[in-house]
């Protein structure tokens, strides 16, 4: 797997926002807009750097650069609300140079050079001839569709009329009718290509509308670190933090949701065409909400002209409207994946970036689906639960035996030394075949910090038999009167002979019903900072003075509350130093490389395009035939694969040890969230069949809307991973 850019196109992306940097500043762009919404020394600037040549083919005089490499520029062009057509006249210059008219090879040095600009028509000319262009009211060259042919148009000042416009970017409206043309080519295959062009504009131009939304955010931070209010920065205001996190974590997973798609188109898979659509749409409804929380950041001053971010508000809408409604796109994607519609793909290049988890991760895969599949038979499927009922000892102690329950742990202590990518794989096995890992999940952290911290006797006592799939653990860390404030526990350890005795009260210590032992988190030291007092244990739940009490949810999951009255643990049961548990349990959380909940969104997903197929809709066929159903499936879709691209991100970013701030709270935080946001949607178009608890896809539907407000506040609420965001990916001060 890899998400990093090779050494090449780094240089490239550097080279470039050095350009724009220098060449489309914030006091050129206003320059280029008051002139008509071009920068014409900015435009032979890019053409001396090669950029109209990027998606030429090498054949026809170009630099043969894969659609990725477009991208990069595009996201910097976007993060300078670079003037004039930019997207357009890279794809157009591409689309002369493959359909390779004689005719048209003067032209396209023309436009390589930067003496001639070239835009595209988005509809066919033969059913609408006047239409809006992107540089409408500068261009020299239209790219169209007249029918069954692919023509170059030649446009006159007599043509065009430049007027004023939401951005100031020089779009018009413009008769195509009039202009002086030449044939391109004709035939289905020109028509597929032209097709296969403008889903490519859409890819950059989502790349672009990223890039602008990035900047919008990054200049609110910055102001909300100087201004002040009330004698403190407006940052360390949740209301004014907390949108931000949402929005920087909303633009870097349209990042990426790009990148993924472009790896799709490469690839061909089935889905690629549908996805296309999805990512601008994503990218543009992101960048319209983000730049409007941008503004409202500097409040009142947002609103004049002295202060860029106005600029970013305008453009990010004019940049997605020029093709029309982009609620359109939603539906288009939706009839894609559900009503066969075709779309053509373009040729994207070599895309060096990769999602595939590898051979390794792949082979263990298949082995653990063949265990489950021999295993798990109708009585322990029926058993089975996502929630800590779900576990079971047997199948448990089966999985130890077959290496499969540890696989990440080395050969010698009964896994298989795999990487993380190859227990990422395994993860995902467990959650398609619906079996619970979350007595494996704890007991595996728990596990390392004996590891790590644990004596020879809780080595002894503990690891081994934790190995041996002979015992598991639960967590001990939150308190009734605490909450996600961890440092605020009060449960008691007190020096007593050679050990100590603990008292106290811990909340949500789910499995502790099943559980061998806890990992408890104690208060040895109230004289000092609340977070330097506090010291980690591994207590036997069947020791004397331990109490358990269920506590049960709507989600159909239990949980419990534990008592502790004088409970005694010996010394060496002790993880870490004393008054050194903070320490200790961050080294625990560091071992998660947690990805979110995309695993439990796609099952989601599933269930509803599955019900969606046996319910009826309105119209007397099945409801997934109805545009509203495809729309809906669509968004959701979306949401999934984000989650994917950020939860995967944070997965690579962790084994290759690339420093990505609030990688892991974001793919935590959107994944919980988007998780509940589709499944009390998709609860409401399936409804009423999903109001029941029925097997199949209906009772999976209402277990997930249940389960997923669980997910906003499992390992620390929403709230708590917005803050870390805010703190780490933006440079916020600490909110309040």
């Amino acid at each position: 797997m890899n998400f990093g850019l090779n050494d090449e196109q780094e240089l490239l992306r550097d080279t470039f926002a050095r350009f724009f940097d220098e060449h489309s500043s914030m006091a050129r762009v206003r320059q280029a807009g008051e002139a008509g919404g071009f920068d014409l020394a900015l435009w032979q600037g890019l053409a001396n750097l090669g950029t109209f040549a990027m998606r030429v083919s090498e054949a026809a005089g170009g630099l043969g650069l894969s659609t990725l490499d477009a991208a990069l520029v595009l996201e910097e062009a976007g993060r300078t609300l670079a003037s004039g057509p930019l997207a357009e006249t890279i794809v157009a210059a591409a689309l002369l140079g493959e359909l390779g008219e004689p005719s048209a090879e003067p032209v396209l040095g023309q436009v390589l050079g930067g003496t001639r600009i070239a835009t595209l028509a988005f509809h066919d000319i033969a059913k609408r001839s006047v239409q809006w262009l992107a540089g409408g009211a500068i261009a020299d060259l239209v790219i169209a569709r007249d029918g069954n042919e692919v023509v170059l148009l030649s446009l006159t000042p007599e043509n065009r009329k430049a007027e004023g416009n939401l951005a100031s970017n020089g779009i018009g409206e413009v008769d195509l009718s009039r202009a002086a043309r030449v044939d391109l080519a004709s035939g289905q295959e020109a028509v597929t290509r032209f097709a296969a062009a403008i889903e490519e504009w859409r890819l950059l131009t989502s790349a672009m509308l990223s890039g602008l939304a990035r900047q919008a955010v990054h200049l609110a931070a910055d102001y909300a670190c100087e201004r002040q209010a009330f004698g403190v920065p407006i940052g360390t205001f949740q209301a004014i933090s907390h949108p931000l996190a949402n929005f920087i974590t909303e633009i870097d997973g349209g990042k990426y949701f790009v990148w993924k798609v472009l790896h799709e188109v490469a690839h061909r898979t089935p889905k690629a065409g549908a996805l296309i659509p999805l990512a601008l749409w994503w990218n543009g409804r992101v960048a319209t909400m983000a730049v409007v929380q941008g503004l409202r950041t500097f409040g009142g001053y947002g609103l004049t002209t002295e202060y860029d971010i106005h600029l970013y508000n305008l453009r990010a809408k004019a940049l997605q409207l020029i093709a029309g409604d982009p609620d359109r796109l939603l539906g288009e994607a939706g009839a894609r994946l559900y009503a066969n519609t075709g779309s053509a793909l373009p040729d994207v290049g070599e895309i060096s970036i990769d999602f595939d988890l590898g051979s390794e991760a792949a082979e263990l895969a298949a082995e653990l689906d063949g265990f489950f599949r021999e295993t798990l038979t109708p009585d322990l499927r029926a058993h089975a639960h996502y929630s800590w009922d779900g576990h079971h000892p047997a199948v448990h102690k089966k999985l130890a035996e077959a290496n499969l329950l540890f696989p990440a742990w080395p050969k010698a202590k009964g896994g298989r030394g795999v990487s993380p990518y190859a227990s990422h794989a395994a993860a995902q096995v467990w959650e398609e075949h619906g079996w619970s890992s979350h007595a494996k999940g704890t007991t595996q952290m728990v596990a390392a910090i004996i590891e790590r911290f644990g004596s020879e006797d809780l080595k002894r006592d503990v690891l081994e038999p934790i190995l041996a799939g002979d015992v598991i653990c639960s967590l001990g860390y939150s308190e009734p009167g605490s909450g996600s404030d961890v440092f605020a526990a009060q449960c008691r350890a007190v020096p007593e002979g050679n050990g100590w005795r603990i008292d106290g009260t811990k909340m949500f210590t789910s499995g502790a019903n099943l559980s061998d032992y806890v990992l408890m988190l104690t208060r040895t030291n109230p004289q000092v900072a609340k977070h330097k007092g506090l010291t980690m244990f591994i207590l036997p739940l069947k020791s004397d003075g331990v109490s358990v009490q269920p506590v049960f949810t709507f989600q159909d999951e239990r949980t419990n509350v534990t008592f502790y009255d004088g409970v005694f643990v010996p010394d060496s049961y002790r993880l870490g130093e004393i008054d050194g548990g903070v320490k200790t349990m961050s080294a625990g959380l560091e071992l998660e490389h947690g990805g979110g909940f995309f695993k439990s969104q796609f099952a989601l997903l599933r269930a509803a395009e599955a019900l969606c197929r046996e319910l009826q809709g309105a119209e007397g066929g099945p409801l997934i035939q109805e545009p509203s159903a495809q729309r809906r499936l669509a968004r959701a879709t979306a949401h999934c694969l984000i989650s994917e691209m950020l939860g995967l991100r944070s997965l690579w970013a962790t084994e290759e040890k690339q420093p990505i701030p609030g990688a892991g709270p974001m793919a935590k935080m959107f994944s919980s969230e988007k998780f509940l946001e589709d499944a009390n949607d998709l609860l409401e178009l399936t409804a009423p069949a999903s109001l029941s608890k029925r097997d199949g896809p209906a009772g999976f539907i209402n277990l997930s809307y249940r389960h997923a407000h669980g997910t906003t506040i499992y390992g620390g609420t929403s709230e708590v991973h917005r803050s870390m965001i805010a703190e780490r990916a933006l440079g916020l001060p600490r909110s309040r």
